[in-house]
């Protein structure tokens, strides 16, 4: 990185560029869910056998969480970045290209690998950057821009399934992966201290931390109960006999509720404490569920995403920064085992609720959600009002 790439972007533009990164990664992992009937249709395959290809994604996508954390540790956030968004350009023109269901499924695994790298190190570069002070509220410029490609792609992803065909979103994300690999040229490296030591040992460190521990138990669930079963949202929508526009329009409501409420949350930063920010989101997702838990129509599915998107930006962003405290010596780490953890309980929630999904028990599959969201609403709340009345080790907060 030249001196000159340092000084053209400033710190509203690296939030920009962080923005992007984020939207884009959004954009690929969230447009697969307005695509399974279509994609099944197309292969003449089953509900729950395309489901699979969402599985594997997930499952590569938290997987690589920790490896790129380690790798970013040692040659750099924003070669991580730039290397990844290479990788996932060329996987996502194989998806557009993939002639059966096997091949699809190897070049979206591939692209769950490498999209796998930009959120996480999106977070980790805002802690390497922002005082704590202040870090959430950047990181919820970042969950804003995250939920906008949310909406963005359950939206659009139907949309253009209809007009256009499925392969041309692959073909889309791919190719803003490929933009944006150019203009992360000018995003400047974070300065900080290379990590040199044994990357297990990091790992090791992190995992000492009870408070870490805590966190990563109620992120696998967060994953399972929200991104996993929120995968079923559209197919539960053309169940009724819509469209993939109307499905992925309908499950857009999800994204709009996170980047319609992450903007509030922004200005409850430090007006509300994080253990009331948690418990609102916890409430949010239990009353989400609950509604759709009652009746599976057009109505509740959408006042669900609304409701859990709302979630998204309460629970989740306060899970996201209390993750960047609580190892802060090994943050790179820690944040990049947090997300490996949320996509792994994404991943099994999706492969566990497919059976259901496939015979067209979403009510069944919604009331498990919602009987499975209390214990995770109280268990956010309680943990992280303690944690915040816990003595912080000076040495150990450090930053």
């Amino acid at each position: 990185m030249t001196s000159k790439s340092v000084t053209t972007v400033g710190e509203r533009g690296q939030l920009r560029l962080l923005q992007l990164s984020g939207l884009t990664s959004s954009c690929d992992r969230f447009a697969i869910a307005p695509l399974l009937v279509v994609i099944g249709l197309d292969f003449g395959a089953s509900l729950a056998a395309v489901a699979g290809v969402a599985s594997a994604y997930f499952l590569a996508y938290g997987l690589m969480q920790p490896v790129w954390g380690m790798i970013s540790d040692r040659i750099g956030r924003v070669k991580v970045m730039r290397l990844s968004l290479l990788g996932a350009a060329l996987a996502g023109a194989g998806s557009m290209l993939s002639p059966d269901l096997l091949t699809l499924g190897i070049t979206r695994t591939i692209a769950g690998g490498c999209f796998a790298a930009l959120i996480p190190t999106t977070l980790v570069y805002v802690g390497d950057v922002w005082a704590p002070e202040v870090r959430q509220r950047p990181l919820s410029d970042v969950l804003s821009a995250s939920s906008f490609g949310i909406a963005l792609a359950t939206a659009g992803a139907g949309v253009l399934a209809d007009v256009v065909g499925w392969r041309i979103v692959p073909a889309l994300t791919g190719a803003a992966a490929a933009a944006l690999w150019v203009a992360l040229r000018w995003l400047p490296e974070p300065v900080r201290e290379p990590v040199t030591g044994n990357p297990v040992r990091s790992i090791g460190r992190v995992l000492r931390s009870r408070w870490a521990l805590i966190v990563y138990v109620l992120v696998l669930v967060e994953g399972a109960l929200v991104l996993g079963v929120l995968t079923y949202l559209a197919p539960a929508v053309q169940s009724l006999g819509s469209s993939a526009a109307v499905a992925g329009l309908t499950a857009a409501a999800f994204g709009i509720g996170a980047f319609v409420l992450s903007r509030l949350v922004r200005r409850l930063v430090g007006r509300l404490s994080p253990a009331l920010l948690a418990a609102i989101g916890g409430m949010m997702l239990v009353a989400g569920w609950g509604v759709v838990a009652v009746a599976v129509t057009l109505p509740t599915i959408a006042v669900c995403g609304l409701l859990l998107g709302g979630s998204w930006a309460f629970l989740h962003t306060t899970l996201q920064s209390w993750a960047t405290e609580v190892v802060p010596e090994e943050r790179a780490t820690a944040v990049a085992l947090f997300a490996a953890l949320l996509f792994l309980g994404s991943a099994v929630g999706t492969a566990a609720a497919g059976p259901l999904a496939d015979a067209g028990a979403f009510g069944t599959l919604f009331v498990i959600a919602v009987a499975g969201s209390v214990p995770l609403a109280v268990a956010a709340a309680v943990a992280r009002a303690r944690y915040g009345r816990t003595p912080v080790d000076p040495s150990a907060a450090a930053d």
